[in-house]
């Protein structure tokens, strides 16, 4: 029986698109969109996310090795931007389909109002059965701006558009419980919400074209999980993968989505860096917080500190009394106001449960 996904990411990676040379692979990319296509034709909706501009531009134009490192990947991403959208355009034009480009930073993530702004974007392209092609803006994206990988930017994509699935394609089969090339190495078929640690068998080694690796995925699709969305890592190789992930006819790794949450809370989510300040918290407001099944807001009475300074409708972090982030929030109101009312009763809450966004520890 196929999965009962209607709103699907698929995140193609560069060693998907890439040869081993680390030109374009024109092969790959026509049967991807053949797939999507027939998709789209059983009525899904499709957002893709996808890698490939650096490689288009690197088969137009060559560097110079005593260039910045930096400076070249801009100009690449610049060039293959419009190759690799063109070579989608044409692909899904043969199925009398349409495509848009949308390059993000991180940046369009932080403001609350610029997000809302992008995903009516979104939403009007979904609406008129445009398919969107989603990258990263690599020539403006440079150092803080940049997004750990394209896995990062597909996970705030899934989170702002409520997505029933995320399909991440990688060059391996999914998650291993070491090593892949080691011997003896099992594939994870299924990693549920209550999985806390992935260091102790996931390998950092990042692939050959992308700037991420196994353990910033599972970091990701985790996340993305626990706001309830299914992810599925797969090899974007393997013949016909995105039907058989869905019929569930691969070897492939899934995530378990844990729980729903409001599209509020799924901004916050992944709003860390857009943090103005942080509150520091007694163990009473952590365990009230915390609590399962309760929806609880902040009040100043379960305040220790305040760190920094923000405005009312700052995002702000959530610290325990060792200092770790157990959350995100938008503050009701400023950190002058905070600190008359710390630890006072009957105030008005400083971070209201609808803006609040309690994370898991991940290591």
């Amino acid at each position: 029986m196929a999965l009962p996904y209607q709103r699907i990411i698929v995140k193609i990676g560069s060693n998907v698109l890439t040869q081993e040379n680390g030109l374009p692979d024109q092969a790959r990319i026509q049967h991807l969109v053949d797939q999507i296509a027939a998709l789209k034709k059983v009525g899904k909706e499709v957002i893709v996310v996808s890698s490939g501009a650096v490689a288009a531009g690197r088969s137009l134009v060559q560097v110079s090795d005593k260039a910045d490192a930096v400076s070249n990947r801009q100009l690449l991403a610049a060039v293959g931007q419009v190759k690799l959208l063109a070579t989608y355009a044409a692909l899904f034009g043969q199925h009398e389909l349409v495509c848009a480009q949308v390059l993000v930073t991180k940046e369009d993530f932080r403001d609350r109002q610029h997000y809302l702004n992008m995903q009516n974007c979104f939403q009007a392209l979904l609406q008129n059965n445009i398919i969107p092609v989603v990258n990263e803006n690599d020539v403006i994206s440079v150092t803080e701006l940049m997004f750990t990988d394209n896995d990062e930017l597909a996970g705030l994509v899934a989170s702002m558009l409520d997505a029933d699935a995320l399909l991440i394609l990688s060059n391996v089969d999914g998650i291993y419980d070491g090593d892949p090339k080691a011997p003896g190495a099992q594939l994870i078929p299924v990693i549920e919400p209550g999985t806390t640690s992935f260091s102790s068998f996931v390998t950092t080694q990042r692939s050959q074209f992308g700037r991420g690796g196994m353990i910033t995925k599972c970091h990701m699709a985790h996340k993305v999980a626990q706001l309830g969305i299914a992810v599925h890592i797969a090899n974007g190789k393997t013949e016909n993968i995105l039907p058989r992930i869905l019929s569930e006819n691969v070897v492939s790794t899934r995530f378990v989505a844990n729980r729903t949450a409001s599209r509020k809370k799924k901004w916050l989510a992944h709003a860390e860096p857009a943090a103005k300040g942080a509150v520091q918290l007694n163990a009473g407001a952590k365990a009230a917080l915390t609590t399962p099944g309760k929806a609880v807001s902040l009040l100043p009475v379960g305040v220790l500190g305040i760190v920094g300074t923000f405005q009312k409708g700052d995002i702000i972090k959530l610290l325990d009394e060792a200092g770790k982030t157990i959350g995100l929030g938008v503050a009701e109101y400023g950190a002058d106001k905070a600190l008359e009312r710390l630890g006072l009763q009957h105030q008005k809450p400083l971070v209201h449960y609808d803006y609040l966004f309690l994370s898991t520890a991940i290591s």
